[in-house]
């Protein structure tokens, strides 16, 4: 007697921001990858099998109760380009890919997603970079940012408010953000010429950065940078009000048994996805 497998059921971290929003990041648990891979990525750019990406992004749309041409997922350059993805975008070519693997051309190069369209999941990837998720409740509208060193040095995430409050009049002051799993302070050792791009940039040390012992046990220490305070400070300079901020508090290099971390893991290696569906 033969028994039928059990179809994977991927795990999501869920956000409760308000009603009518499913906002998450993926976990690694639940799908079909192997290896670094395993078991839940569903980005294609990372080097992944193609039907496991393409069976694990039908495990994901079917536990959001969406068809997998309503998944957008852009192909991230840490830019700063912020896409509005419109209900008449959604008619052409957008979607496709989630079936065939391959990005349209309205999120190539694109590190933000932007919607007000109901139905349809944006996100972003990351495996230590920060994602955050930008909502605005009065025109139930959301922003989905990747954010790594060089997108918070270009100060992405301002960027994602003021489009927001251009295109939808969002008011920052009514805005809901989340700050989603990433590596903590205790772990993003940099370099030199790190720590100068975030001085250069204006940022203000003495409040995101430190020189602790190096993480290889050498007597020599390093500047660490708290990717997730300068990303809560831009949201607050912008006019996000503290109590509308929440930090999921997780490190991605600590809990890689868990998220994806390209520093534990390798860059050949899964991405988690942080998404959004407004229903």
């Amino acid at each position: 007697m033969t028994t039928r497998a059990t179809k994977p059921k991927p795990q999501l971290l869920f956000y409760e921001i308000a009603d009518g929003v499913t906002a998450f990041s993926s976990m690694r648990h639940g799908g079909y990858g192997q290896g670094n891979y395993g078991e839940f990525n569903v980005n294609a750019f990372c080097g992944d099998v193609p039907q496991t990406i393409a069976m694990n992004r039908q495990l994901l749309c079917e536990e959001l109760g969406i068809t997998v041409d309503r998944l957008l997922i852009p192909h991230q350059v840490h830019g700063t380009e912020v896409c509005q993805i419109r209900q008449e975008d959604l008619q052409s070519d957008v979607g496709g890919n989630a079936g065939t693997m391959a990005c349209p051309p309205v999120l190539e190069g694109v590190d933000a997603v932007m919607t007000d369209v109901r139905g349809v999941c944006v996100g972003v990837s990351t495996a230590d970079c920060i994602p955050i998720i930008i909502y605005d409740p009065e025109h139930h509208a959301v922003c989905v940012v990747h954010a790594g060193w060089r997108g918070t040095v270009k100060r992405i995430v301002r960027k994602a408010v003021l489009m927001m409050t251009e295109v939808y009049q969002s008011c920052p002051t009514q805005m809901r953000a989340v700050i989603g799993p990433g590596i903590s302070f205790d772990n993003f050792e940099v370099g030199d010429e790190v720590y100068d791009q975030f001085e250069a940039a204006a940022f203000p040390m003495e409040h995101i950065s430190r020189r602790l012992p190096a993480m290889d046990g050498s007597l020599m220490k390093k500047w660490h940078i708290d990717l997730w305070a300068c990303n809560r400070l831009q949201l607050q300079a912008e006019g996000v009000l503290p109590e509308y901020i929440e930090v999921a508090g997780i490190c991605t290099y600590d809990s890689h048994d868990d998220f994806f971390s390209a520093r534990r893991l390798g860059i050949a290696s899964g991405r988690i996805l942080t998404g959004v569906v407004l229903r």
